[in-house]
Order: C-alpha cells, then structure tokens, then sequence
C-alpha cells in the first residue's frame, strides 16, 4: 500500500493540495490505480513487423524574394473601420487600476 507521505510527495510534485484527512482515501485509491496499470503489461500487441518504419524528415520551403516592406499596409488600414494614422484602433479589453 501507498504511505501518505508517497502520496504527499506524489501531491506536490502535481502542484496539489490534499488536505490531511484525506490522504489515507488517496494512497488506498493509488494502489487500485497502480494495479490496473498493471494489467497494461499483460497485453498481446500485434507486432507491426511486416511495415516497414518511414523515415522522419523535416521539410524546409526554399527561401523566396520576399516582398517589399509595408506592401500591404495601406489597403490593409484601409479596410480597418476604426484608425488613428497607421494604427489600427481596437476596443481597450485590459484595465489598469
């Protein structure tokens, strides 16, 4: 069975608060968590030995010509309802006290 100080341990490293009296319900009900973990290794899996295993690979784009700085700038201000210049104004949503 699990000691309440194993549970404890196991609790903070969780980030956990367990209060006192309840840690003997905890390390009862870790034993019954562990056990049907347990069963997992009775398992029969097929094996996959007949596909073979792809290769991992990363995929990189080629770099382009990017396009000139502030293309897009002027149709995007355009299009935004509510501006100051270049600055697209939005509602206030974080309040400093």
């Amino acid at each position: 069975m699990a000691s309440t100080d194993e549970v404890k341990k196991l609790a903070s490293l969780a980030r956990l608060s367990i209060p006192e009296e309840k840690l003997a319900a905890f390390a009862k009900e870790f034993d019954g968590i562990l056990a049907y973990v347990g069963t997992l290794d009775e398992l029969t899996l097929p094996a996959h030995d007949k596909r073979p295993i792809p290769v991992v690979r990363n995929v990189f784009r080629a770099d382009g010509e990017p396009h000139e700085k502030g293309k897009h700038t002027k149709k995007l201000v355009e299009q935004f309802p509510d501006r100051e210049g270049n600055a697209l104004k939005v509602k206030q949503i974080i309040v400093h006290d």
